[in-house]
């Protein structure tokens, strides 16, 4: 790809736009009353998903851009899943009584770090709150350096059906540069666990633009990593922002790769999982050809969230725990950050919604555009517009930006059907901005 083109669209400062408008746009004046209001409306005969944030881990990855809490001891995380209990019950009390749910996701930090009896207990207590499918998808996140035999047994027991393990780089070299030491065997291990449990849909997480990586490294590792077969794969590119994450100040700005050099690492990674058997799945993820991602995709109806592509068909998420992200029917929420005041808030008996934001028909539209363009690489404008009774020439009548991507060659536009070029796809987001109504940066 050339530079100039890269540095013209500064892709890496661009929203992920796994849900839109971003959390920068998230206010104050959406609060607990709103959260609280949102969920009474939930409709009783619609499956809703589930995500579970537990911010725990043993030791701190510099490289990490979630919030999360680092503990050697047990006693925190059984202290906040007794505040977890208690918002799980405050907020089936909103809800319509035992409402469907097809999909629970639980990510972190660590989830695994909750001892066995204490997941179980979970799990136990979701399914008498809420109706949980028989055939729900269920995932947990996973580090294999701290998994265990009776956790992957306690994680099949309560019924858990998909596991989502962080592998980052195996490069010794680029693992002690972002201070995650973790052996090909160690994951290989956990992989073993969780499949003689019958915890059979593998994923792994994998990122590029890492510090001390190079093309031969990250080849080396997607290699690796097809040797254990995941079912899918999630190939990330690192974003390093140590003004708001302060342990990213530990990596040597010097030793990262530039713009030119993360896109050859993607296009190798991305080479190299193709030719192993794997499907491209939008942007960022690789899925074997019977998984369920891509059979989304062929079919047209592959999701954005917030954890990236999903094959998820609910349109709503109920978020738990600090920093939680849920999606209702009028908008978006947020929990407390801070565990300490995450817990003040659950413990006083209120919901802990911190912000959120409140979708006007103009933001579903947008909303639209950008998830097909996000999975499709193409989206029909006029069509979109037209299904939710919107006028398309709001979006299409002051195409600045449109032309501009379309001049340099990223797009095709005809009669307001955009399609991204196949050379150009790494610039995707660079595209979706151009709906973004929010987004005041002006090209670089």
């Amino acid at each position: 790809m050339q530079t100039s083109v890269l540095e013209k669209y500064c892709d890496a400062r661009l929203p992920w736009y796994t849900i839109y408008p971003t959390v920068a746009q998230f206010s104050t004046v959406v609060g607990a009353e709103a959260c609280e209001k949102w969920l009474q409306r939930l409709p009783v005969n619609e499956s809703v998903s589930l995500y579970f944030h537990v911010p725990f881990c043993r030791s701190i990855c510099w490289y990490c851009g979630f919030a999360r809490s680092i503990t050697r001891r047990d006693s925190p995380i059984l202290e906040y899943l007794a505040v977890l209990r208690k918002e799980i019950e405050l907020v089936g009390a909103q809800v319509p009584q035992r409402l469907p749910v097809s999909d629970v996701h639980f990510g972190g930090g660590t989830p695994t770090l909750i001892e066995p009896a204490q997941f179980g207990a979970l799990m136990e207590l979701l399914r008498r709150r809420f109706a949980v499918s028989k055939t729900a998808a269920i995932a947990v996140e996973i580090d294999p350096r701290t998994f265990t035999l009776a956790t992957s047994e306690a994680l099949a027991a309560a019924g858990v059906n998909r596991a989502s393990l962080g592998v980052q780089s195996f490069d010794p070299i680029v693992q002690k540069a972002i201070n995650r030491v973790q052996s090909e065997a160690q994951t290989e291990r956990a992989v073993e666990m969780l499949r003689q449990h019958g915890v059979i849909r593998i994923n792994f997480d994998l990122i590029y633009g890492l510090p001390n990586q190079t093309v031969q490294s990250c080849v080396q590792t997607a290699t690796t990593a097809v040797a254990m077969r995941p079912d899918r794969l999630a190939v990330f590119g690192y974003a390093h922002v140590p003004s708001f994450k302060k342990n990213q100040r530990l990596i040597d700005e010097a030793t990262l790769p530039d713009s030119p050099a993360r896109a050859e690492q993607a296009a190798a990674m991305a080479n190299t999982l193709i030719a192993a058997g794997y499907r491209q799945i939008g942007l960022d993820h690789f899925a074997l050809p019977d998984d369920e991602l891509t059979l989304a995709q062929k079919a047209g109806r592959l999701r954005r969230n917030s954890l990236g592509y999903s094959a998820d068909t609910c349109h709503k998420v109920i978020g738990f725990g600090p920093s939680a992200i849920g999606r209702l029917g009028d908008g978006y929420v947020q929990n407390e950050v801070e565990a300490g005041s995450y817990s003040d808030q659950i413990n006083a008996r209120r919901l802990a919604t911190a912000k959120g934001y409140c979708l006007s028909l103009e933001d579903r539209v947008r909303a639209a555009i950008i998830e097909r363009l996000m999975c499709d690489f193409e989206v029909d404008v006029p069509a979109i517009c037209i299904t939710h009774g919107f006028d398309p020439v709001p979006f299409l009548g002051s195409p600045e930006r449109l032309a501009m991507l379309a001049e340099d060659g990223i797009v095709e536009v005809a009669k307001g059907f955009i399609r991204v070029r196949q050379e150009h796809r790494f610039l995707t987001r660079a595209v979706a901005a151009a709906f973004d109504a929010y987004l005041g940066a002006p090209l670089c």
